[in-house]
């Protein structure tokens, strides 16, 4: 542990990864800031750390609104610290086929996974390079690659590994890393919404997808907050601009 007890911000962390996420870095002795546009999902999240004996806290805010996270962000550093870890995991899903996909359905997604990774990029490392230390993880996905139905996903989670390795120039002379977490098919909440938008039973979904993962078994959230976990050590201080694919196998 360092002398002072560093504090991390997890954006999405009212369920599902987030919270997964913001579990694992207050384990590893982080106070953990757990933001999300529910307040009371992040405010839950938070208590449920402080009673397992944490330091943590729950905010809201809409990581697409640039006055809204640099007010959280300044609310973060006054009660708990300057941040120096920094998790951008909010997201959203408008799956649809390209001819079926609305304007809106596109904007929104690439509004909270991109607009909102710069937002919260922007507002923290201030803090990080003041400190002349910092480690930023963005959550990408294996739909990167590309993805039937999700041609706004895909798009916005193949950005988001350009604007790692951006980051990773960028900041790496101030001690700051960016790397990147690509989950691949992980049990959560948006996962059972797919399999409902396709008309699956979520077993039935998750057997088709489970047959073509090496390790014959489907990702957990703390699959990806174990991944997540190492890029924000202090030890992790040489690893910078990487995309990490938690697929249960090789991806290309």
């Amino acid at each position: 542990m360092p002398d002072a007890q560093r504090t991390a911000i997890v954006t999405g962390a009212g369920r599902g990864i987030g919270a997964a996420v913001a579990t694992r870095l207050a384990a590893d002795g982080m106070a953990v800031a757990c933001l999300d546009i529910d307040e009371a999902a992040a405010a839950g999240t938070a208590a449920r750390l402080a009673e397992a004996g944490h330091r943590a806290a729950g905010f809201g805010a809409d990581v697409t609104d640039e006055d809204a996270v640099a007010g959280c962000v300044t609310a973060v550093a006054e009660q708990l610290g300057a941040p120096t870890v920094l998790v951008n995991n909010a997201g959203v899903l408008r799956d649809n086929l390209l001819f079926k996909m609305s304007a809106s359905d596109w904007d929104t997604v690439m509004q909270v996974h991109l607009r909102g990774t710069f937002l919260m990029t922007r507002a923290v490392q201030a803090h990080m390079t003041a400190a002349s230390y910092g480690r930023i993880v963005n959550l990408s996905s294996t739909s990167a690659l590309g993805n039937k139905g999700q041609a706004n996903y895909a798009s916005a989670k193949a950005g988001l590994q350009g604007f790692t390795k951006t980051v990773a120039f960028e900041l790496g002379k101030f001690g700051v890393t960016c790397n990147a977490v690509a989950p691949g098919f992980i049990v959560t909440d948006m996962t059972r919404a797919t399999a409902e938008r396709v008309g699956q039973s979520f077993e039935e979904f998750s057997a088709a997808r489970v047959a073509g993962i090496p390790v014959n078994r489907a990702g957990q959230v703390e699959d990806v907050a174990h991944a997540v976990s190492f890029f924000c050590s202090e030890g992790a201080g040489f690893v910078s601009g990487q995309v990490l694919y938690v697929a249960g196998g090789p991806r290309t």
